[in-house]
């Protein structure tokens, strides 16, 4: 009796579980799909001929007409839409009209330079936003959270593209602090061999530990102002989170067992904030991902940014669609591992 209910019990959790996964999969289908139909619909609504942007405005007649069939577009929607998809799920995206480059190669080699950056600003935004929100939280209404809440409301307020070109006049115009604009100075280009296109992990593998350090160098200042954005949010978060923490009864218990504030506090309080600060930190790379558009644009950064903007200036569809579906794939791919990382750190969302 007991063996049948043990089983029956591990098959229903074994049912739920599954039902749970097929949900996840349905979901990510669904949403990719969804994408994919935005991106598809962008291209075929906007005023931009693609058959003259390969071509140019003084193709014969016969010249237009070809590669508009070879581009498929004398089909009806529908079937371009599938061709499309097909076509995405190959991992092509078409050629740059810019570069005469596959989009799939373009977008391989500047998306490690926006990966590099991000990931810079989230690291800089973690260090000093979760400390800045626990004292926010621990200083409620006193000077200290009100300043913190100021730091942090003009991280939000001013425009990044506004604080990136105050930051090169100041630090490097001015004070000459930080190198100019680009990943690496002019005289290291081309010197070290790529691996994974991220300049930082690349130079120290090769041991080039001045190509290192001047690289370094580089992404401090535009990592700093795009953090900045990050910063601010994640501080907000976690004030609001420690504050809900702090006026829980197993806080007012511990003090009263006599447990140092500093346990209290970093330990205890901060240690059941890092479940939602979990998916804080992950919302906020996937909009760093996506929104370095500014401060690669400002900052010369060769990165994926850089590289739609000067192709929506171009009028260059192809790259534009194929590196807006490669962000919204990351994004996709960052939540789905958030949502991991919650479960694998809270025993109760599994």
């Amino acid at each position: 009796m007991g063996s049948g209910s043990q089983t029956s019990a591990q098959g229903n959790r074994t049912w739920r579980y599954g039902r749970k996964q097929s949900a996840l999969v349905a979901s990510v289908a669904l949403t990719f799909m969804g994408l994919l139909f935005v991106t598809f619909l962008i291209g075929r609504v906007v005023p931009i001929d693609p058959v003259l942007a390969a071509v140019g405005d003084r193709a014969p007649a016969e010249v237009y007409e070809r590669v508009r069939i070879e581009l498929g577009l004398h089909l009806p929607l529908y079937q371009q839409f599938f061709i499309y998809i097909a076509k995405v799920f190959q991992g092509d995206f078409g050629r740059s009209v810019l570069t005469a480059n596959p989009v799939t190669t373009d977008i391989l080699r500047v998306f490690p330079a926006t990966l590099e950056l991000a990931t810079a600003a989230t690291f800089f935004g973690i260090l000093l936003g979760i400390p800045m929100g626990v004292m926010g939280a621990v200083h409620q209404g006193r000077w200290p959270d009100q300043l913190l809440r100021v730091v942090g409301l003009f991280g939000y307020s001013v425009p990044v593209f506004w604080l990136g070109l105050m930051g090169l006049l100041l630090f490097y115009g001015r004070l000459d602090w930080v190198p100019g604009p680009g990943r690496l100075d002019v005289f290291y280009e081309g010197i070290l061999n790529p691996v994974t296109g991220v300049i930082l992990i690349d130079s120290a593998l090769a041991g080039e530990w001045d190509i290192f350090r001047n690289a370094l160098a580089h992404i401090a200042l535009p990592a700093i102002i795009l953090g900045y954005y990050s910063l601010a949010y994640i501080s907000r978060m976690t004030r609001s989170f420690m504050l809900e923490q702090l006026n829980q009864e197993y806080i007012t218990t511990a003090r009263v067992k006599g447990v140092s504030e500093r346990a209290v506090i970093w330990r205890h309080a901060l240690g059941n904030v890092r479940i939602p600060l979990v998916t804080v930190i992950a919302l906020s790379y996937g909009n760093l991902l996506e929104g370095s558009v500014l401060t690669e644009t400002v900052f010369a950064w060769p990165g994926l940014g850089f590289y739609l903007t000067k192709s929506i200036l171009s009028a260059d569809m192809n790259a534009v669609l194929g590196g807006t579906i490669v962000v919204g794939a990351v994004f996709i791919g960052i939540n789905l591992l958030s949502d991991a990382l919650y479960r694998l750190m809270d025993p109760r969302a599994r």
